[in-house]
């Protein structure tokens, strides 16, 4: 599919994966939307790519319209990049005996699960509007970004595990919702990824250099940028549908 002169809409695109993707799609003509609750990045980022910012909390169905209305004043919306998400390690009952608070596991499953299928239901809608961009009636294209944690999560991950793990099911039966109207759903799980998330600063530095032990090969924690050429070759690629791909360096994370 091409994308030269289409919208793209990029949550959690301040940082991270989203702001990488957002580079990577505004090469090929682009204009992204950059979706997040960090205005100073998030404003910055849509400056450098000649496109728009939108504060949005992705649960929030009336900040996700507006948010898909901006990116379809700019052109037709093609393509939808979900990477907005959190994470809260605890453990589902600690050592002192507490039971993991029900309002944290609440707040994850609200920003990654529910924020995702949000962006997802109205993005689509937006997208089944317009008209096919060639023969196959093809719309638009939905990545989610999911997790390996899906799969092997580690201990003090429930919330954060459920609700990736939650991503991954709902990517085959939407794509099969979705196919009527032409538009395509896939999902990425990343491995380790060197993102904000881990911090800056010497112990930060220290301690992603030791998770890059646990990685098959390289024995790095991966780059945005590697994410982001899946991402795009996903939306640009006619044939992919339905899959949810590891990206991870052939890591299977251990318990702890």
């Amino acid at each position: 599919m091409e994308l030269e002169g289409a919208s793209v809409l990029v949550t959690g695109g301040a940082s991270g994966i989203g702001a990488a993707s957002a580079r990577r799609l505004a090469v090929l003509g682009a204009k992204p939307v950059i979706c997040d609750l960090n205005e100073e990045k998030g404003k910055a980022i849509a400056e450098e790519l000649s496109g728009t910012f939108v504060k949005t909390d992705v649960a929030d169905e009336s900040q996700v319209q507006a948010a898909v209305e901006a990116a379809q004043a700019m052109g037709p919306l093609r393509a939808l990049v979900n990477a907005a998400g959190l994470g809260n390690a605890s453990r589902t009952v600690n050592r002192e005996g507490k039971p993991f608070p029900l309002e944290q596991f609440e707040f994850v499953i609200r920003v990654n699960l529910i924020g995702t299928f949000n962006c997802l239901r109205l993005a689509a809608a937006a997208m089944s509007q317009q008209e096919p961009v060639d023969a196959d009636g093809q719309r638009g294209a939905v990545v989610n970004i999911a997790s390996v944690a899906a799969f092997d999560g580690q201990i003090g991950q429930a919330a954060y595990s459920a609700s990736k793990g939650g991503v991954v099911g709902m990517t085959l039966p939407i794509a099969r919702d979705l196919a009527a109207v032409g538009i395509r759903v896939n999902t990425i799980a990343p491995g380790l990824i060197d993102t904000p998330i881990y911090g800056q600063g010497e112990a930060s530095e220290q301690f992603k250099a030791n998770l890059g032990r646990n990685v098959l090969f390289p024995k790095r924690l991966g780059d945005g940028t590697e994410l982001a050429s899946m991402v795009v070759e996903l939306i640009t690629n006619d044939y992919m549908n339905a899959e949810t791909l590891r990206v991870d360096g052939g890591i299977r994370m251990p318990p702890k």
